[in-house]
């Protein structure tokens, strides 16, 4: 590891470009990534890394650029997998954002009513009410951890509720949501026994609950969807699985690291956060901004389906690409003063955080309502979230995420 903390502060412009992996878990663990993808964004924005902890893989840098390849799934497909590291062949999950159309479109069909405006509207109390409650437990004068207290538990109640899944076992769902990111496989601190361990465990339980759901009437929530769908109750137990994973992990993680990550972006900007406290009208803009700003999954990954040459380099059939939607969401071309945090920014909406194209977040309405409801109920609160000692980020190239941030909130 020794040799890990040394590369990671090195100077970007030190390292020879073919050099340059930032897959390195590492590189986000730290804060340091931005340089050496600035580098790659005005040097090499199609950058071939020969030698990673994943193999061989490209990276594509530039906004406009993983619009392109997004747009074009026939050419780079997600059928492999979507992030760098390859599926164990014995122990391979599936999901339908790993897949390409048709069988993409016709799973995704099937659970995408849980995020139908209609069911958003009903869900709106409910997140509200969730935060009100959350918000008033947090001990005032005292320094606590935002990312456990508030951030974790808002977003794993709601995901219960959108599962039905037992109220009383909620925690469970974030424990199966961090083992399934933080792999060793994947670049995380989890032996791969451990994470096997717990996604059987996650699979054992929702069987059961899927079992109860098939005696009953179809409801509105994602399990009875995913148990009477037509083209998913049938599905093989490890695609079961992959898809659980996907919808608890997209469903929960990213959610909860934008809420820290606005939390800190504040205590960075103080003049954004004035700004906020005098216009509250700016909270859903800001919401936008602060996913932006934090891009919750740092990438995902296509795969080559041919040899295609794309802005004049030749990628060849099979190859691995990283589209950086962290860099994207940097990249000035397409994002005035990308590296500032802007919260009354006029096409606050214009970023790569949901992905572009037929892979689009599926729950990112729900996602922005989340963090909307959140802020509303925190500015009635607290005049300040004060970030008040060292964050802890989480070990991932992937989840740009964080495990601890300790605060004190500061009533009006």
């Amino acid at each position: 590891m020794a040799e890990a903390i040394q590369l990671e502060h090195t100077d970007p412009n030190a390292v020879a470009l073919d050099q340059i992996d930032v897959s390195r878990p590492e590189l986000m663990q730290s804060d340091t990534h931005w340089g050496y993808f600035a580098r790659l964004r005005a040097e090499d924005p199609v950058h071939y890394c020969a030698d990673s902890f994943f193999g061989p893989y490209w990276s594509i840098t530039k906004f406009n650029d993983i619009m392109e390849i997004e747009k074009d799934h026939q050419t780079f497909s997600s059928n492999e997998s979507i992030t760098l590291a390859e599926r164990p062949a014995d122990f391979e999950t599936t999901n339908f954002i790993a897949m390409d159309p048709p069988k993409h479109d016709v799973q995704r069909k099937t659970v995408q009513g849980v995020v139908a405006p209609m069911n958003l509207a009903k869900l709106e109390g409910t997140i509200r009410e969730r935060a009100q409650k959350i918000l008033d437990s947090v001990p005032v004068g005292e320094t606590f951890d935002w990312v456990d207290h508030v951030s974790i538990e808002l977003t794993t109640q709601m995901l219960a509720t959108i599962f039905d899944f037992p109220f009383e076992d909620r925690r469970k769902l974030t424990y199966w949501s961090d083992m399934a990111t933080s792999g060793e496989l994947a670049g995380g601190p989890t032996p791969e026994p451990v994470r096997r361990a717990a996604l059987l465990e996650c699979l054992d339980y929702f069987t059961r609950l899927k079992e109860q759901r098939l005696q009953e009437e179809p409801k509105p929530d994602l399990l009875s969807m995913l148990a009477h769908g037509k083209d998913t109750q049938n599905i093989p137990p490890m695609e079961f699985l992959g898809n659980l994973i996907l919808l608890i992990v997209g469903g929960n993680d990213t959610t909860r690291n934008s809420i820290s990550g606005g939390v800190l972006a504040l205590n960075q900007n103080p003049a954004e956060y004035d700004k906020l406290r005098n216009n509250l009208s700016l909270i859903p803009s800001m919401v936008s901004e602060i996913i932006r700003y934090q891009t919750p999954l740092a990438y995902m990954r296509r795969t080559a389906t041919k040899d295609v040459e794309f802005r004049g380099k030749q990628i060849r059939k099979g190859d691995k690409l990283a589209m950086w939607y962290v860099s994207g969401n940097r990249d000035g071309e397409a994002i005035e003063n990308p590296d500032s945090f802007i919260i009354d920014r006029k096409t606050p909406r214009h970023h790569l955080s949901f992905g572009f194209g037929v892979h689009r977040c599926m729950g990112n309405r729900l996602a922005e309502m989340q963090l909307r409801v959140l802020w509303e109920e925190i500015m009635q609160r607290f005049r300040m979230i004060e970030v008040v000692g060292d964050v802890e980020r989480v070990q991932s190239s992937f989840v740009r995420g964080y495990a601890h941030m300790p605060v004190r909130v500061h009533p009006h």
